[in-house]
């Protein structure tokens, strides 16, 4: 018996070397191979061996998207941003930064009406670009997804600790001296938390829905609480005192905008329930663009009732909310902020979880990571096996790392897979959909990308303020010359993005903008990441996918004589 193990042992171990042998070729033939979306929705969901279950409707989606969206941000952010950066016109930081989200969410929600599944960025960038680009955009989501639920679920403990006045957040944590620092503080109801969350998620995304459905709605209330708060005890005279309405200019709005837009992350997870809702070409256009609509409107009202509580000099960089309602007289209400804001965590978690689940399953069903992660259980219609694997992943970031540790690179990789997705939509619009030829559009996508790293070094370098109209300007002029020259054909009959290009070229600009404000350890961070990803790719992913792809195809071509599933290249 040993000495056959030992056979098949030696002979997966030639296989393998054999395999990658091979590289070369294989990743020719699967770097830039494309499925169409009839396959994605047919020939590739049939390998999870059950469908997800369609119980989901438009309130569900709308409710899931303002709970994913609705997190800490605007309780962490706001009142930094308004004492450094954009002073009492915070809430048109957040104006700039709710016009960038629903811009993204424009290009989201056309590729998930043409293909809704559950794969989200991973499944229209791979129909568009291609393998690589796909799975670079769903590991980069994916590492997103993963970090942000762990620095979300520590932060939980916090606000937690708020809720019951304790001012030391450390003191529900367990400190481990022999451990290095900012990984030595255990997060146990952190843990928690997510293990909970974890199993609700693997029993049925119908309840879970409704339990999103009820916190969601509490906190709504609890932000109207302290919206009305601040407008009957505030004062319009502290939105010009005392430095003006913009006391550090247009350059202060800006910045804070490029701050408060991580507040608005979420809105993607609504699309990755496309094999889990009703009537998809009408409820995901509501679900997804509803959802960044109302969170908008509360995130201004919001940061307009801090500001009008007490002049912005005066509003506290931490707990902002809990101390101006102290400098007002009402000292009680620091305990509801931080129940409120508990409360919102969980349910923005849970959505979260929920994405992250649904863009590991279909990743899997494209065998680019081992393919019992894509299985879904026949009873519960969840895809049981990813839930668990990253809920067992977030929870053990969450026990260890302290946030500032992973917030550092969870910004970057989401505006690449936003920029990413708004290039793929003008992609697919104007040579996919209307046969145009490849090169005025790629010419078009460079300049632009282009055009919009130089306004931002020169917003960056602050002598430099020419580049600011002539960028500007050039990005004007190229989009309106494209749109007059380019013919965009072949219209789908459902919902689409109007007045194309200009919302995708908008985003792609917007998206560089906001990258270019991180810090160089964002990069730094993401360049290493980026390498064990296609390291990972290089080494396993391409060999899964040539073996399920190009094999498959070779044993359909001598089994049947004229195929009806090919796969097709990107032309460029």
């Amino acid at each position: 018996m040993a000495t056959i193990q030992s056979k098949d042992n030696k002979t997966i171990f030639f296989n393998y070397f054999k395999s990658l042998s091979q590289t070369p070729h294989r990743l020719r033939k699967r770097m830039l191979a494309t499925w169409t979306p009839d396959q994605e929705l047919n020939q590739v969901r049939l390998r999870s061996g059950a469908d997800m279950k369609r119980k989901l409707r438009w309130y569900d989606l709308v409710a899931l998207g303002v709970g994913g969206m609705l997190g800490v941000g605007v309780f962490v952010t706001t009142g930094s941003v308004a004492r450094n950066h954009s002073g009492p016109s915070v809430f048109i930081s957040y104006i700039i930064a709710g016009i960038s989200a629903l811009l993204s969410s424009l290009c989201y929600t056309e590729f998930s009406v043409q293909i809704p599944v559950a794969g989200g960025a991973f499944s229209y960038l791979r129909v568009t670009f291609g393998e690589f680009v796909g799975y670079f955009a769903g590991a980069n989501i994916l590492m997103e997804y993963v970090l942000s639920n762990a620095a979300v679920a520590r932060s939980f403990t916090e606000y937690l600790c708020s809720a019951f006045g304790i001012s030391d957040p450390n003191s529900w944590r367990v400190e481990v001296p022999g451990l290095l620092q900012g990984y030595n503080k255990l997060d146990f109801s952190a843990v928690a938390l997510v293990l909970i969350l974890t199993f609700c998620l693997c029993h049925s995304t119908k309840e879970s829905s409704i339990l999103n459905l009820i916190m969601t709605a509490f906190h709504i209330v609890f932000f109207g609480f302290i919206i009305i708060m601040g407008f009957c005890n505030g004062s319009v005279e502290n939105l010009v005192k005392p430095a003006g309405l913009t006391p550090n200019g247009i350059r202060g709005v800006l910045d804070g905008a490029a701050i408060v837009y991580f507040s608005y992350i979420g809105y993607d997870s609504v699309s990755t329930l496309a094999e889990e809702i009703q009537n998809p070409p009408v409820t995901l256009p509501v679900g997804i663009i509803g959802s960044v609509f109302i969170v908008s409107v509360l995130y201004c009202l919001m940061a307009l009732a801090l500001c009008v509580m007490v002049p912005y000099s005066q509003i506290a960089e931490k707990a902002s909310y809990s101390m101006a309602s102290q400098r007002i007289g009402w000292k009680w209400a620091g305990n509801i902020v931080g129940a409120g804001a508990s409360l919102g965590i969980v349910a923005s978690l849970l959505v979260a979880m929920l994405g992250q689940a649904r863009y590991l399953c279909v990743i899997g069903r494209a065998r680019l990571v081992p393919s019992w992660l894509s299985k879904v259980h026949p009873s519960t219609g969840t895809p049981l096996n990813a839930t668990l694997f990253l809920g067992l992943c977030t929870a053990s970031i969450a026990l260890f790392t302290d946030l500032d540790i992973v917030i550092e690179i969870i910004s970057i990789g989401t505006l690449l897979v936003f920029y990413l997705v708004a290039n793929a939509l003008i992609y697919r619009k104007y040579v996919l959909t209307s046969k145009n030829p490849p090169f005025p559009t790629l010419s078009f996508l460079f300049l632009i990308t282009s055009c919009a790293i130089g306004f931002s070094i020169s917003w960056k370098l602050e002598q430099q303020w020419w580049g600011l109209p002539l960028f500007g300007g050039i990005i004007m002029v190229v989009t309106a010359f494209f749109q007059y020259t380019v013919p965009c054909l072949g219209q789908p009959s459902e919902w689409s993005v109007p007045f194309m290009p200009w919302p995708a070229a908008v985003s792609i600009f917007l998206n560089v903008f906001l990258m270019t404000t991180l810090k160089m350890l964002s990069f730094q961070r993401f360049a290493i990441w980026g390498l064990l990803i296609t390291l990972f790719y290089v080494l396993y992913g391409v060999h899964s996918t040539f073996e399920a792809e190009e094999m498959g195809m070779e044993m359909a071509v001598n089994e049947v004589p004229n195929p009806s599933i090919q796969l097709t290249k990107l032309e460029v």
